[in-house]
């Protein structure tokens, strides 16, 4: 049995890496809350089942789940249980959290500096006890962008919804012209931008595009926001917003009009 201890607040990063296991291994050989207890159901006595038939007991560590007391309760059981018999029990970081003292000694996963693709790897060559496994889960987009405009301006906030973004690398497709449009980091002193002409993405289309690479990483709560500035009568239209992911392919990412 494959035990997910989390708390509530954290299903948007945890509910995707849950339900990716249960496809490789079944539903039945992954508790997980959502699934595992249904209403009529006693918290403690089912919590109690799951750990008797717990091997792998993965604790998603975060603000939220270390200020639960219920996961708590699971998470010391679980160690004191792992302490005596043969079950493996993983710490898994999902925010900048420090580990509980107790859990220092403990080789953790990182999922917020290494990602859910390459987390989700690790627990899965975890519990196969090996190293060749090589699909890839696909988790809901880290980065979204929200546009919104402030007179003729318009503002794009790129925000890292979960964990560290590394490549601070963004296209911001627009159908202007260069003469027609002027774009900046109004919070940084220091960023690389260039116009490209004919930037041709996968549905066949053409567009130019504002490139930027930020002076920093994108955190949680540390956004970056680009300046777009009218300079003709032409209105502002910035359609897609594209992020660096490899050294020659770039990922659109979601983006909310406000």
């Amino acid at each position: 049995m494959i035990f997910i201890s989390h708390n509530k607040s954290d299903k948007p990063i945890v509910e995707p890496i849950a339900v990716r296991l249960s496809q490789i291994f079944g539903q039945d050989k992954v508790f997980y809350d959502s699934w595992s207890m249904q209403p009529g159901d006693g918290l403690i006595d089912k919590m109690n089942e799951g750990l008797h038939n717990c091997k792998f007991f993965f604790f998603f560590i975060s603000t939220n789940s270390l200020n639960s007391s219920m996961v708590k309760l699971e998470w010391q059981n679980a160690f004191m249980k792992a302490s005596k018999e043969s079950i493996r029990f993983i710490p898994i970081r999902i925010d900048n959290s420090l580990l509980p003292d107790i859990l220092l000694q403990k080789i953790y996963l990182d999922l917020f500096n290494d990602g859910p693709e390459t987390t989700l790897r690790q627990m899965i060559d975890i519990i196969n006890g090996q190293n060749t496994f090589r699909p890839q889960a696909k988790i809901n987009s880290n980065l979204v962008a929200i546009q919104y405009k402030h007179g003729s301006d318009i503002f794009i906030e790129c925000h890292a919804q979960y964990f560290l973004e590394p490549i601070p690398d963004f296209l911001f497709l627009t159908s202007n012209n260069e003469n027609e449009i002027a774009f900046t980091v109004p919070d940084a002193s220091m960023f690389i931008e260039n116009f490209h002409r004919g930037f041709k993405i996968t549905d066949g289309s053409v567009w130019n595009a504002c490139y930027i690479k930020f002076d920093d990483n994108i955190l949680p709560k540390f956004h970056q926001v680009v300046k777009f500035t009218q300079k003709t009568a032409v209105p502002i239209s910035v359609k897609y917003v594209l992020h660096k992911t490899s050294r020659t392919e770039w990922t659109s990412i979601p983006m909310t009009i406000r």
